[in-house]
């Protein structure tokens, strides 16, 4: 069950916080990378909303978030910044203020959207918006420890993930989809000393 650290970049990868990460910032987390070098590495919960609308942080956009159409915290750091995640769908470019990560997914800060601008004029080439309270940060080489002390299982991600609409749910269907003795870590207990 031992996930093996790539040699190259994490990004587009899920982190999946392993049973053994008892930090309650990451307990059962999945962690979508962003960003990984050789600084460090930069992500965003993606199954932790908020019981916060999307309105709001960012008024008038509220119609155009992706189910369940909450905020979600992205990460203990800088809980008072926000992180646009956005699918575009196709071969399209870029649209204003996104940078696409991998595959279909992009990036936007909220610096970067122009709230001036109506929603309607950038939502037409999305086919997903999440907005994240925070991020997820390593320093240099502290991502790469951790996987080796066996806190995080690296896996790859589907680009639905970021945007699942029972986001709740998604530890456990990740490993599931992985089979094999992943699959069987879906269904611990969430206190092990219960088992």
């Amino acid at each position: 069950m031992s996930s093996a650290i790539p040699s190259s970049t994490l990004a587009g990868r899920l982190l999946l916080a392993t049973p053994a990460l008892t930090d309650e910032n990451f307990a059962r987390a999945v962690v979508l990378v962003l960003n990984h070098d050789e600084d460090g590495a930069l992500g965003v919960v993606v199954n932790r909303p908020l019981d916060v609308d999307v309105d709001s942080v960012l008024p008038g956009w509220q119609p155009f978030a992706t189910a369940p159409g909450k905020l979600f915290q992205g990460g203990p750091v800088a809980l008072d910044s926000a992180l646009g995640l956005v699918a575009v769908p196709g071969d399209r470019p870029d649209p204003l203020g996104v940078r696409r990560v991998f595959g279909s997914v992009g990036l936007g800060s909220v610096g970067l959207v122009d709230l001036d601008t109506p929603p309607e004029a950038v939502v037409t080439e999305l086919s997903g918006l999440r907005i994240f309270a925070g991020y997820s940060g390593w320093s240099a080489s502290q991502l790469e420890t951790e996987i080796a002390e066996g806190a995080w299982f690296v896996l790859p991600a589907e680009a639905r993930d970021a945007f699942s609409d029972t986001p709740h749910d998604l530890w456990a269907q990740v490993l599931r989809r992985q089979g094999g003795d992943l699959a069987l870590v879906a269904s611990f207990p969430d206190d092990v000393s219960m088992n």
